[in-house]
């Protein structure tokens, strides 16, 4: 997210209550800045007596093409998953200092100095240390969760995670391809099966700052107690998918895919590691295909050309699925050297 270009605006109504109502600022007339970059929630830059902060709110209708409605009470969920991933890894989420149940807003530290790592992928700066780290902390997190199975009635979200990512990325993506669409649907319900740990849902480049030390996680709107293999596939669907985006930096994508893969499949101590990762190897190439086919498709893959690369890999994958995720990873290569 990045601020706008505007000068101070009178902060909404909501926030504003919201914020007074949570003790956070006093009587005076508040102002910010809207911040850009989500689908998902109106988001705001709010100076305050005290300081900075950043306030959210969930939106009911997503800013997309399609008709993709999410119930917005879901914020309430991303303060918990934010207090408990900050458990598992000091400082790997902003901290809270708020949430509103009633306006559905959530007000949190503001970390200015801090790059989204979207940002330098964009820019061609893939670094390995970098994919090692969020696979590190990602796996942390999953298995501080996992030990704690009673985090999972605070976490009872399943609804919405078939909301905001099953139903408008693989569903959608299966009533585009009728000859996939069993696989497609065998994966949701595989997904829905796998009650292991807490799932961030929306581990994604965009979503994630880092600065060198410990990398932060940002907006789990879609947190839900579910299957960690997909916040595994999820985030490294978008190294693949960055390899068009910039073309020249293809190899320092993959090798940064490489790393945060090792990482994370080095933390997994609550089920074999087998398991999880034949689960993420065969959800990846339906999370590939619905990014180009589903109701969210990513902004950079804009030619046919490229969506077409896009399905000469994963139609296959998802046809004969393997068991590795080097394997999705080496069709991959294959495609983009061709």
């Amino acid at each position: 997210m990045s601020a706008d270009a505007s000068p101070l605006q009178p902060l909404p109504e909501a926030f504003a209550t919201a914020l007074r109502e949570m003790g956070l600022v006093g009587p005076e007339p508040l102002f910010g800045v809207p911040l850009t970059g989500g689908v998902s929630s109106d988001i705001w830059r709010v100076d305050t007596a005290d300081g900075t902060l950043c306030a959210k709110r969930a939106l009911g209708k997503l800013r997309v093409v399609a008709d993709w409605h999410a119930p917005i009470e879901r914020n309430l969920y991303e303060a918990r998953w934010m207090r408990v991933a900050d458990a598992a890894q000091p400082g790997c989420a902003p901290r809270v200092l708020g949430q509103h149940p009633g306006l559905g807003v959530l007000a949190m530290a503001y970390l200015p100095r801090h790059a989204v790592w979207k940002q330098q992928l964009r820019d061609g700066q893939a670094e390995r240390s970098t994919g090692t780290a969020v696979g590190r902390v990602l796996a942390r997190i999953h298995a501080y969760s996992a030990a704690r199975p009673a985090l999972a009635a605070d976490f009872a979200t399943q609804d919405i995670f078939f909301d905001i990512r099953l139903e408008p990325y693989l569903l959608a993506t299966a009533a585009k391809h009728p000859d996939l669409a069993q696989r497609l649907r065998e994966l949701v319900a595989c997904t829905q099966t796998q009650g292991l740990a807490l799932v961030h849902g929306d581990v994604s480049p965009k979503n994630i700052l880092v600065d060198g030390h410990t990398p932060v996680f940002i907006d789990a709107e879609c947190a839900v107690w579910g299957d960690p293999a997909f916040d595994l596939a999820f985030c490294l669907n978008h190294l693949l998918l960055k390899c068009l985006w910039n073309p020249p930096a293809a190899t320092r994508f993959l090798s940064c895919f490489d790393a945060l893969a090792a990482a994370y499949l080095a933390g997994v101590d609550w089920e074999p590691v087998e398991a999880l990762q034949g689960r993420a190897a065969q959800l990846l190439p339906g999370l590939l295909l619905a990014r180009v086919d589903g109701k969210s498709p990513v902004e950079y893959v804009d030619q046919d050309a490229q969506r077409e690369a896009v399905r000469r890999v994963a139609r296959p994958l998802l046809l004969q699925p393997v068991a590795q995720l080097q394997d999705v990873a080496q069709a991959w290569r294959k495609e983009i050297n061709a």
